[in-house]
């Protein structure tokens, strides 16, 4: 999935009741998110424009708030559990595809 409008960034995922096993939503112009009104824990990876990875957060829970990445140009939201499936690390480059 993909927000990449002023509303699709805003409502992200508000709403749902989960992120399914093999989705995940990417969201444009973000150095940081919010998990205010959700109700679901998620991951989360920042990459820059190159697609490199420079920030992870895992197990980020409602009502928290993510650190600030300053490089970061969007944010990747996935089910828990995602980054440390895959080993995914600041330095890694990104293939994103639909």
């Amino acid at each position: 999935m993909l927000a990449d409008t002023v509303f699709s960034r805003l409502k992200g995922l508000l709403g749902r009741k989960d992120l399914g096993a093999h989705e995940a939503l990417v969201i444009t112009h973000c150095r940081s998110i919010h998990m205010f009104f959700m109700r679901f824990a998620i991951d989360v990876v920042f990459i820059d424009k190159t697609h490199r990875v420079v920030g992870t957060v895992k197990n980020i829970k409602p009502f928290q708030m993510s650190p600030y990445f300053f490089r970061a140009v969007a944010a990747i939201e996935l089910p828990v559990g995602r980054i440390q499936e895959t080993q995914t690390e600041r330095g890694d480059i990104l293939k994103i595809s639909e």
